[in-house]
């Protein structure tokens, strides 16, 4: 009777190893959102750390987290270190890559709850009066990783707070237009 259990048990953790395997080693998360503001007052938003403060979904779930800021003070080489609660974790943010009023790259090192790295990135795209915006980040899933997302739903847990900063970037760069 206990090797069948044992049996069982062993088929149950293979075939669930087997099911995380299967899993997709990357993600994509990616959301938009027009602007009725110039590319250049976006663009500015995003491109200096300092002012994430203000529309950042994750500096309202903690305001409390020791922030901290190295390298160039906007734009490539900009790093931005953050440890907070557990709904943040801990890490850093570095721009590689600013083109003015069309693209920026980050590079995203997690330190807590896992580690890991991932990229964002911010594209600007005039449209009339408008500027589209596009926030996307991608990554590597780890074994972990990849066992933690047949629970969560990576686009659902971080593509709600992509839309809540895009939402408030937006209020930012139109209210400035309308002073």
């Amino acid at each position: 009777m206990l090797i069948k259990i044992f049996i069982a048990l062993a088929v149950v953790v293979i075939v669930f190893a087997v099911v995380v395997a299967l899993q997709p080693s990357e993600f994509r998360v990616v959301r938009r959102t027009a602007i009725s503001a110039p590319a250049a007052d976006v663009f500015a938003q995003v491109n200096d750390f300092h002012k994430w403060e203000v529309w950042s979904p994750w500096a309202k779930m903690d305001p409390a987290a020791k922030n901290s800021f190295e390298g160039a003070l906007a734009g490539t080489g900009a790093i931005f270190k953050w440890a907070g609660n557990s709904a943040v974790g801990e890490g850093s943010m570095t721009i590689t890559e600013s083109r003015p009023n069309d693209l920026i790259r980050i590079r995203l090192d997690f330190l807590a709850p896992l580690a890991g790295t991932s990229y964002a990135e911010f594209t600007f795209k005039p449209e009339g009066n408008q500027t589209a915006v596009t926030w996307s980040m991608t990554g590597k899933n780890s074994f972990i990783g990849r066992a933690v997302c047949l629970f969560i739903n990576m686009d659902k847990m971080v593509g709600g707070n992509f839309e809540r900063g895009l939402a408030s970037i937006k209020a930012i760069a139109e209210s400035a237009v309308k002073k």
